[in-house]
């Protein structure tokens, strides 16, 4: 089963029911939303992931901060309103760019940018935490990491979507058509701690 539809099969039932009540959206709507919002967070890391010194830089913070264990609870810790160090991944992520990756989701989802946000926020931690399970079970190295994030990304615009399109704008913001040299080293400060 692959990385997103992992994610995306843990956040049902009550534990959508609880994550919708805590953005103050439809249950609907939110549902929908985590499908778009968990492409963008995972194609950003992928970016990152994609130099060798992102890829190591990851992988030893998922070993030293994001281990899995917020899965064991996550209904508890979607449910309540601090959502950990999502704003602090969030900033690391997208960097500068983190106001127009919640606007776009905002546009393709009918989230004000404030649910937009905290949506984000709340579904950063879990997918490095589900990153650092993966890691862990399957023995992944740096590069094993990368190649993960580059499959689950590729999969995500292989299915059409245009969530992907809309990150790749977002984050190619000087229009040469890669969003590596407009990334750059987002993920430092955070990957380095």
């Amino acid at each position: 089963m692959s990385l997103l539809n992992a994610l995306t099969e843990q956040i049902g039932g009550q534990v959508l029911q609880g994550l919708a009540k805590n953005i103050g959206a439809d249950e609907g709507v939110t549902g929908a939303a985590i499908s778009a919002a968990i492409p963008m967070i995972v194609g950003a890391l992928a970016k990152n992931a994609s130099s060798d010194d992102g890829a190591a830089s990851l992988s030893n913070a998922l070993q030293k901060d994001h281990d899995g264990s917020i899965l064991d609870n996550l209904g508890g810790f979607l449910s309540q309103s601090d959502n950990g160090p999502g704003g602090a991944i969030l900033g690391h992520v997208f960097g500068q760019k983190r106001g127009g990756i919640e606007s776009a989701l905002s546009q393709i989802t009918g989230l004000n940018s404030g649910q937009s946000g905290n949506l984000l926020e709340n579904l950063a931690p879990v997918i490095l935490g589900q990153l650092g399970r993966t890691q862990k079970s399957q023995g992944l190295n740096p590069a094993d990491l990368a190649g993960l994030l580059a499959g689950e990304s590729q999969q995500a615009r292989g299915a059409g979507s245009p969530v992907m399109d809309i990150l790749g704008k977002v984050l190619d913001q000087d229009g040469d058509g890669s969003m590596l040299d407009d990334i750059g080293g987002m993920l430092g400060g955070f990957l380095k701690r």
